[in-house]
């Protein structure tokens, strides 16, 4: 895995970070705004914006006294084109698998049972 992709999946590996993507994915909230939506302190869901932000997978904007943040979908990109791969692994092997069952259904087609 490239090195720069480690901040990436260390920031989707927590499912709390997740749901703040997702959030953020609709509109851009406010640390106080995210803070509402958890069972857990401003602190806490402040740890979580800057583990996403560290991962580059949010903007973090100064506007007066709020921090506003947003999605960056744009960092997700990369991880995406590499979990790609595994799209293809598993396409190639399913290919296999659907030749060797037509294989095996000719086979059985082609004998008389009698």
């Amino acid at each position: 895995m490239p090195p720069n992709l480690q901040p990436v999946f260390r920031a989707l590996g927590d499912p709390t970070r997740r749901d703040i993507l997702r959030m953020l994915g609709q509109e851009p909230m406010t640390v106080a705004q995210v803070s509402d939506q958890f069972d857990m302190t401003r602190a806490a869901v402040k740890k979580h914006l800057v583990m996403l932000s560290d991962g580059g997978l949010i903007h973090v904007e100064r506007r007066g006294r709020e921090t506003i943040n947003s999605l960056n979908a744009a960092a997700l990109k990369p991880a995406f084109d590499w979990l790609g791969w595994f799209d293809q692994f598993w396409e190639d092997r399913l290919a296999a698998l659907q030749i060797a069952i037509e294989k095996d259904i000719s086979n059985d087609t082609g004998h008389n049972h009698d």
